[in-house]
C-alpha cells in the first residue's frame, strides 16, 4: 500500500512532536493525544496509572470522536507546527 503524502507528513509530523525537549503545554499535548490515536484507529483506554490523566485523555479522546482519520492527521499536523515551530 503506496503512503499518501498526508500519511508521510503525518508521519514526520509525529517524529518532530517525540523528539521535541521543550515543554509541551499540557492542552497542546490532550489534542495531539486524541489525533494521534484517531488517526491510528486506536481507541484503548489510555494506559496511564494516575487516573485523573486518564480522564483528561479520554475526555480529549472523547471531545474529536467525530473525526475521521484523515481531518485527525491534518489537525495533528497543524497544531504541532502551530505550537513548536
Amino acid at each position: 500500500m503506496k503512503k499518501t503524502n498526508l500519511h508521510i507528513e503525518f508521519e514526520e509530523t509525529v517524529t518532530l512532536v517525540n523528539n521535541y525537549t521543550e515543554p509541551i503545554p499540557a492542552d497542546i499535548l490532550l489534542k495531539l493525544y486524541a489525533y494521534y490515536k484517531i488517526a491510528n484507529s486506536n481507541f484503548d483506554n489510555p494506559g496511564s496509572k494516575t487516573p485523573l490523566i486518564n480522564a483528561f485523555k479520554a475526555n480529549a479522546l472523547f471531545q474529536a470522536k467525530n473525526m475521521s482519520k484523515k481531518k485527525a492527521m491534518r489537525a495533528y499536523i497543524e497544531l504541532a507546527n502551530k505550537e513548536l515551530k
